[in-house]
């Protein structure tokens, strides 16, 4: 019994204790205010070389030379990829696809956060223009040379038209005018951008596809060029110029990716990257198949919830496993709620009358930020391996607004803020002036349990003030369609991924006609000016961050937006997991990476076969 009990004291111990002790023993474990620093204790090797052969303009990684051959297992949850099409993904799954087999002109340094050449092969910027080389000698998958016109195809009539996902549209629009772009010579390219504007360069990270390839689609219209490299495409016919290309989809089932025999990175022995033959995405139902198939050897990466951390960490040693701890997560978790009252096209209003005058009023909002005890949530779901979250920004970014430090749980507060709103408690229910009763549905996607857990204690936490919250986890595609196309719904627990480097990414949810603002998400061109004071704020606060050039002068403004948003809780912003990753030891070439995660090198990453 006393060993029991010492055994149980001992795993709590670990638990609480786990996240200062993994600092201590993971190498490449820092935060992206080390990185820009030059604070981090260990120094990757350095990334890529440009270096021509036979006139071709390689890119030669430096990192340690592999073996060739074999396979690495990843997981996805959820139904797999909506598409391929690499300007048209709205998910985080159907773009992490479309970056294995289509690459930008730029890309940024996963180590440093610093912008470098990809396909380009230098760039220089002289105010407010932007000269691209491109590499010489590259292919397309279909043998058919990577040129210019294949980049002014890319940026002229998919990006500045508006075809398939317009984020990269709207985030280079400065004043409303978009950049111009000039063809030099066969391998120069100019952007010339209205004003200097900072964000610019991340913008050019945008892929570059064949125009021969994808002109009859998106020539034919946006239905036609969003319907393009659907799931159902046979991979054969697929053109691409990435480390990777499609093999075989299975639906619901796994997505298996070849290397590209004609990429354009090379090792430190001039031999074509990447090192990996096959890479294979199983597609799992939720995160209990996920750690399943990790256990049953099926997949050889995890990222471990805060439930298992400790169990992990304990069998590390003699298991066939690394773990890396990577920091808080680069992206953000939230509660939105919907501000809509515009009615849809069908002449219903998208949110009912009363619940728009609960929504949109600022006092019940703020009571439901004061109910939410985020700590619960971050010991019960996370068990103590995340922080509370209260920024719009992640607690990785550089512009993190540290003076926001919260607040504690209070339901007494937040019964202060509905009384002024005129809500009244009945027999522990709660009502509105109009004796409507307060209720409302709370979504969130099915398979990802943490969510369904927070959404369970959240639904506890507001009916301790009398609302009735009818808790409702659909299908990932199910939600997002509720969300960016019906605009018919209350409440969602969802995430969004971030930069912490660069907060204009963020453009298209904080802009009042982002096609991401969903907390009042508008039609297209909707032309009534129905913002809310501090929308208009926050419009003018990305408008002029833009194009402040300096860290000194733009940090203000983003600090002054998160301020507006921790008034205001259009979003409540809940918890940020501390990032756990445990990959297979077979695996070299492993560079964490608290900007990018652990596998962002695919190209370099081998399968050691003498520890196989």
């Amino acid at each position: 019994m006393k060993k029991v009990m010492l055994w149980a004291i001992l795993i709590i111990f670990i638990g609480l204790c786990l996240k200062s002790c993994m600092k201590q023993d993971i190498p490449y474990e820092y935060t992206t205010q080390q990185v820009l620093s030059g604070e981090h204790r260990l120094q990757p090797p350095n990334r890529n070389k440009n270096i021509t052969i036979n006139n071709i303009d390689f890119l030669q990684s430096q990192a340690p030379l592999g073996t060739f051959g074999g396979e690495l297992v990843i997981s996805t949850i959820g139904e797999g990829p909506k598409t391929f099409n690499p300007c048209n993904t709205k998910d985080a799954t159907s773009s992490t696809m479309a970056s294995l087999m289509y690459d930008g002109l730029l890309t940024t340094n996963p180590y440093t956060g610093e912008v470098e050449p990809l396909l380009a092969k230098s760039f220089k910027v002289n105010n407010n223009e932007y000269v691209i080389k491109l590499r010489k000698g590259l292919t397309w998958t279909d043998g058919k040379p990577i040129t210019v016109d294949d980049v002014l195809y890319t940026y002229w009539e998919i990006v500045f038209k508006g075809l398939g996902n317009t984020a990269t549209r709207d985030a280079m629009m400065i004043g409303g005018k978009l950049p111009k772009l000039y063809k030099i010579d066969d391998f120069t390219v100019k952007f010339v951008t209205p004003k200097p504007f900072a964000p610019f360069l991340r913008q050019l990270t945008y892929p570059i596809v064949p125009k021969h390839y994808f002109k009859p689609y998106s020539d034919m219209g946006d239905a036609e060029f969003n319907a393009f490299l659907s799931p159902n495409t046979p991979p054969q016919e697929i053109v691409s110029n990435g480390a990777f290309k499609l093999k075989e989809y299975v639906a619901a089932q796994r997505v298996v990716f070849e290397r590209n025999p004609n990429y354009y990175k090379i090792n430190l022995k001039n031999e074509k990257l990447p090192y990996l033959e096959k890479l294979v995405y199983l597609i799992v139902g939720d995160t209990n198949n996920e750690i399943l198939k990790f256990e049953a050897k099926e997949i050889d990466v995890l990222s471990i919830r805060g439930a298992n951390v400790a169990r992990y960490k304990l069998k590390e040693a003699n298991s066939d496993y690394k773990i890396h701890n990577l920091g808080p997560d680069t992206g953000t978790l939230f509660l939105v709620i919907n501000l809509n009252n515009r009615k849809g096209t069908n002449g219903a209003w998208n949110v009912e009358p009363k619940k728009q005058n609960w929504f949109r009023n600022k006092d019940f909002r703020n009571a439901i930020a004061w109910a939410i005890d985020r700590k619960s949530i971050v010991q019960n779901v996370a068990h103590g391996v995340a922080e509370p979250l209260y920024t719009a920004e992640s607690l990785n970014s550089i512009y993190l607004n540290k003076s926001i430090k919260g607040h504690p749980t209070d339901l007494n507060k937040s019964k202060e803020f509905l009384s002024k709103a005129g809500f009244i408690l009945k027999n522990n229910e709660l009502y509105d002036k109009a004796n409507n009763r307060v209720e409302f549905d709370l979504y969130t996607n099915a398979g990802v349990l943490e969510r369904e857990a927070i959404g369970v204690m959240i639904k506890q936490d507001l009916e301790e003030l009398g609302m009735k919250v009818n808790f409702k986890p659909i299908e990932f595609n199910s939600l997002v369609n509720k969300l960016s196309n019906t605009n018919n719904w209350d409440m969602a627990i969802m995430g969004l991924t971030g930069s912490p480097l660069e907060p204009h990414d963020g453009k298209n949810v904080w802009k009042s006609n982002g096609p991401l603002h969903l907390f009042n998400q508008r039609p297209q061109n909707y032309k009534i000016d129905d913002r809310f004071d501090w929308e208009k704020e926050i419009d003018k606060i990305f408008e002029t961050g833009a194009l402040k050039l300096s860290y000194k002068e733009r940090k203000p403004l983003y600090d002054r937006y998160q301020e507006i948003i921790y008034e205001q809780n259009p979003i409540i912003y809940l918890y940020s997991p501390t990032r756990i990753i445990a990959i297979r030891k077979i695996f070299g070439n492993i560079f964490p990476s608290s900007l990018s995660g652990v596998v962002h090198n695919l190209d370099e990453i081998f399968l050691n076969k003498g520890d196989n």
